[in-house]
Parts: C-alpha cells; sequence; structure tokens
C-alpha cells in the first residue's frame, strides 16, 4: 500500500516538473526544471528496484546532458521565449 502511494506521488511530481518545464518562457528556468525532472526519475527507477537504470539515468541524463543544455545555453545567450 505504501508503495504504491509513493509512486503515485513520485508520478505526480513527475508530470508537475514536465509541465513547469515546458511552460517556462526563461531558458535557465526550463533547463533546470528539466534537471529537477530527470533526477525526480531517477529517483523513481532507484525506488523501483531499477537501480542500474536509476544510475544511468543520472549519470548520463542529469550529468551530461544538462551540462550539454547549460553550455548551449551559455553559448546562445539564453535569450527569452516570446
Amino acid at each position: 500500500m505504501i508503495f504504491t502511494i509513493i509512486t503515485i506521488i513520485f508520478a505526480i511530481i513527475l508530470v508537475v516538473l514536465a509541465a513547469i518545464s515546458v511552460e517556462q518562457k526563461d531558458i535557465v528556468r526550463s533547463i533546470i526544471f528539466l534537471m529537477a525532472f530527470l533526477f525526480v526519475l531517477s529517483a523513481n527507477f532507484i525506488f523501483l528496484g531499477a537501480t542500474l537504470v536509476g544510475a544511468i539515468e543520472l549519470l548520463v541524463y542529469v550529468g551530461a546532458v544538462s551540462a550539454l543544455l547549460v553550455f548551449t545555453m551559455m553559448i546562445t545567450g539564453g535569450k527569452e521565449i516570446e
């Protein structure tokens, strides 16, 4: 029972973070919410017992892809989306 409740809480947090990330007009805030989304997704995988998938998610997506997005944002100037 508690396992199901925690999984539902993770799912709600993931949906909210994804929606906020998409709706942000500022690129920096969008990247921050995307990193938070990927971190919570990794925590969800670890909680569900897929430790390897969670660790790979954490290393590859939260680490490498987010760093690449931040670097790209720095190069482009981080303009707001209108």
